[in-house]
């Protein structure tokens, strides 16, 4: 399982975030902003108390989250299927 250790707000619509397993950097977030729920982000006050939420998403409030599997990916630069070696493997039945 992917897990945020830290997140931080950036200007522009990024984040800082590190992962648990150390990889970090900015990620651009300026495609959502605007569009449906992340129109709350127009409030810059809002965007700057991006935070872990206790299930481990990166959090805006209770209807902003972001899923850190995705982050991860978007960050990396990986497929699913790097990060997640059995993706798409059939599952023995018991």
């Amino acid at each position: 399982m992917i897990s945020v250790a830290e997140v931080k707000a950036r200007e522009g619509y990024r984040i800082w975030i590190r992962f648990a397993d150390g990889c970090a950097g900015e990620i651009d977030l300026s495609d959502l902003a605007g569009k449906g729920v992340f129109r709350a982000w127009d409030d810059q006050d809002l965007f700057d108390k991006a935070h872990l939420a206790p299930h481990g998403a990166v959090a805006w409030s209770a209807e902003i989250e972001l899923c850190p599997d995705s982050l991860y990916l978007e960050l990396t630069d990986k497929s699913p299927q790097q990060v997640f070696p059995g993706l798409g493997q059939p599952v023995p039945h018991a």
